[in-house]
């Protein structure tokens, strides 16, 4: 049988390029250099100075309504992810144009329009950041900071192309891009590798069983307290309104795990401790963001001074028109 090293004997030029992409990118032998340098970006506890200053800015800005619509509370998740491809679009689609004779002008304006729409983007960005763990704080301020040099050269590039030097603006793009794709993939490591602006609550139903469940007894919840229950492997935040009245929800934040059994009851609704999202106790509703999904919500009933819960099909949960 042929061994990888007699194929290095064959191929030098090959096995020296398999070594290198072994020792940067995953492999059996271990993550790689890039992995173990998010790892340690992780970790740099050197960015928390300057993550939580930016990030108490970010949060007492006067946002007011317009910070849940930048969170994407009326899309159901994040809408920095979306509104970012409006400026990668336009700024790869120059960077086509500018390998093209020709096509100085239309290149000039596809990376003003990123430049136009890459502030709407960033803004989004920033109140997202500012609501996330230690972590993931120091993460999305490398990607933010790889963002802003990347606009920083488009603007630099446009700049010099206003001025008829054209080389020097095609150089500063294609360098933009670059810093703009190192800024993606770190922006991709915070989304899919650390879960920031995902829904933590999907699993819910595939972990709560049909039908119902009993949850222990009526007499032991105190009134008009948030306590936590245990349905299976699911922790559930449990309010008992009256001798027979109570609201279940689960009782992990969707907005980042926090535990909404130790927040606080005002109106109807429970208050999140940890970033202060509002949910509906009737329903699980995402009054406030940052949250932008709701909470998985139960229907309840009282058999023999026993509480049952069953998972609520989205199908009947109250529309959120309801005060």
């Amino acid at each position: 049988m042929t061994s990888a090293s007699d194929l290095d004997d064959h191929d030098p030029a090959g096995g020296t390029v398999r070594r290198a992409l072994e020792r940067v990118l995953p492999s059996a032998s271990g993550p790689g250099r890039v992995l173990r340098a998010m790892d340690r970006l992780e970790r740099a506890t050197a960015l928390d100075g300057p993550a939580e200053r930016l990030g108490e800015v970010v949060r007492a800005a006067p946002l007011g309504r317009g910070r849940d619509v930048l969170h994407g509370r009326w899309l159901g998740h994040p809408v920095h992810p979306v509104m970012v491809q409006v400026p990668i679009g336009a700024w790869f689609s120059a960077a086509v144009l500018d390998l093209m004779p020709g096509q100085r002008r239309a290149a000039s304006t596809l990376i003003g329009v990123g430049l136009a729409a890459a502030a709407p983007a960033a803004l989004a960005g920033w109140v997202d950041w500012a609501e996330l763990r230690r972590s993931r704080m120091r993460v999305g301020l490398v990607h933010a900071a790889a963002n802003v040099t990347g606009v920083g050269l488009y603007t630099a590039s446009l700049v010099a192309r206003a001025r008829g030097r054209t080389l020097r603006g095609k150089a500063l793009a294609f360098a933009g891009l670059t810093a703009v794709g190192v800024g993606g993939a770190i922006g991709g490591h915070l989304a899919y590798r650390q879960g920031s602006g995902v829904n933590r609550t999907a699993s819910v139903p595939d972990l709560v069983e049909p039908g119902w469940h009993a949850l222990g007894q009526v007499a032991d919840l105190p009134l008009g307290q948030a306590v936590r229950r245990h349905l299976g492997d699911v922790p559930v935040l449990v309010v008992r309104e009256s001798a027979d009245h109570v609201h279940v929800l689960a009782d992990t934040c969707s907005h980042a795990a926090g535990p909404l059994s130790r927040g606080t009851i005002e109106d109807g609704c429970v208050r999140c401790p940890w970033h202060g999202s509002v949910f509906r106790l009737e329903d699980g509703w995402n009054v406030e963001g940052p949250a932008t999904a709701p909470q998985p919500s139960f229907d309840t009933r009282v058999v023999g001074g026993r509480l049952e819960v069953r998972l609520r099909a989205p199908e009947t949960v109250p529309s959120p028109d309801r005060t």
